[in-house]
């Protein structure tokens, strides 16, 4: 039987478990990054900035920024230059960056400007969660979107040129914290939480550390005991994080995109002993209408008779059993040997779980 391609369906085949550092594994509490945010004002564009009429608060901003110049406008003035656009500027704060250093930052239009590019930000604090400013941010912008309008309204866009990035943006003012150098224990959180894989890292730290250097708190958290010296600490956290762990089998799951048809089986995924049958049933109805002729010497008339013909027709696929234990590998050859394409086998995974066969969690997206 010919086989259908599956071209929407992923296979992650089965491979031995391989070692992973702990670094990959876990993150430390504690050691994050902090997200910025701001409202500045971008000059210089070539007459695509924010109308003033339909952004009032750029002309309020601009209004202010003058003010704060020296520069009055007598009241009553309308101000409306093309080349002003309000933005947001947001950015994200690494951990134990200090002041002067610089971070990257993401300048977006929340007016009406149709475009960036060519455009200087000005001045602009960015401030955290807690209301504290920790950056200032200021300089040229780099715009990978193109827009262009002709005299009859056709319009030509390229990315999105109402968006920017100034790499080295803004300079850190403040420093953010941390408990990293204070706290007697260090805690690593498992960035996938599992009783197996956190227990299997504290073996790891215990044999290559000395025993009683860590315990689980948790499924998804371990304490470990750190040098009380920051610096002592900071090589123990490199030696920490370099140790290699078998991190446990993950759970076994089937993940179908009913938008795309895209099925995802990890290698985890085991079937019970169950017969499947698959087949397809067409029903063809043709019209074929007819003639009728009056009988000689009648008075009668000749009339179209409709005549309906309906067939049914079901392919002769064959039943295909999976015994105990049946892998991934052998699952999909059956299915493709049935010629089942990618919604036929939601159908039949669907239908494996009903009925207890497939022992593993099926997850809708």
């Amino acid at each position: 039987m010919k086989r259908i391609c599956m071209a929407l369906m992923i296979l992650l085949l089965g491979q031995a478990a391989m070692a992973e550092r702990i670094k990959d594994l876990a993150n430390v509490q504690g050691v994050r990054s902090n997200q910025l945010l701001g409202y500045g004002l971008v000059v210089g564009l070539n007459g695509t900035g924010d109308k003033m009429g339909s952004s009032p608060f750029a002309e309020q901003s601009l209004r202010s920024l003058l003010t704060q110049l020296g520069i009055v406008v007598p009241p009553g003035t309308s101000i409306n230059p093309k080349n002003v656009a309000a933005v947001t500027v947001h950015a994200e704060l690494p951990p134990f960056v200090k002041p002067g250093q610089r971070i990257d930052i993401t300048v977006d239009s929340i007016g009406d400007a149709k475009s960036l590019r060519g455009g200087s930000l000005l001045m602009t604090p960015l401030k955290g969660i807690d209301g504290n400013v920790y950056a200032i941010a200021q300089g040229n912008l780099v715009v990978g979107g193109l827009s262009a309008e002709g005299a009859d309204g056709s319009k030509v866009s390229v990315n999105i040129p109402s968006s920017g990035r100034i790499p080295n943006g803004a300079t850190v003012e403040r420093a953010v914290p941390t408990g990293f150098a204070r706290s007697p224990v260090l805690t690593l959180n498992l960035k996938d939480a599992d009783f197996t894989t956190a227990a299997r890292v504290v073996e790891a730290i215990n044999k290559t550390i000395g025993p009683g250097t860590a315990h689980a708190v948790d499924m998804a958290s371990i304490e470990v005991n750190a040098p009380a010296d920051a610096g002592q600490r900071v090589s123990f956290m490199s030696m920490l994080e370099n140790i290699e762990v078998h991190p446990a089998e993950a759970v076994a799951k089937v993940i179908i995109n009913s938008r795309t048809g895209t099925v995802v089986i990890n290698q985890a995924v085991r079937v019970s002993p169950a017969a499947v049958s698959h087949g397809s049933m067409t029903v063809t109805i043709s019209e074929n209408p007819e003639a009728s002729q009056p009988n000689p010497l009648s008075s009668g008339q000749t009339t179209v008779v409709p005549k309906s013909q309906v067939d049914v027709s079901e392919d002769g696929r064959r039943m295909f059993k999976f015994a105990p234990g049946v892998t991934l590998d052998e699952v999909v050859r059956a299915v493709n040997d049935v010629g089942a394409a990618p919604s036929d086998l939601v159908a039949i995974l669907e239908a494996l779980k009903q009925a207890g066969a497939l022992k593993a969690d099926l997850v809708v997206i």
